[in-house]
């Protein structure tokens, strides 16, 4: 995963789960909160932000969520290969 925006069709926060001191940081999102967006790979999206803005997406059974609103025409353009490289 790149820590960078670069290439990128938004840019998105890195959810580091422990803090520059080295605790454990109680207040981040827990890893099954976390998805990876299928279109932007390495884009970290927090599930339940993606569901509020409407950042998802429902394909053969499995949702897959997204880092920001261009990426949802992007994956509905063809999901199959989205869904094949999230996989």
């Amino acid at each position: 995963m790149s820590d960078t925006s670069a290439g990128s069709c938004c840019t998105h926060n890195n959810h580091a789960q422990v803090d520059a001191e080295g605790r454990k940081d109680l207040l981040a999102p827990q890893a099954e909160d976390l998805a990876e967006c299928p279109v932007m790979t390495g884009s970290t999206v927090v599930k339940a932000d993606a569901e509020a803005a409407g950042l998802f997406r429902d394909h053969e059974g499995t949702r897959y969520y997204f880092c920001c609103a261009a990426c949802g025409p992007l994956f509905d353009a063809d999901p199959a290969k989205y869904a094949a490289a999230a996989a």
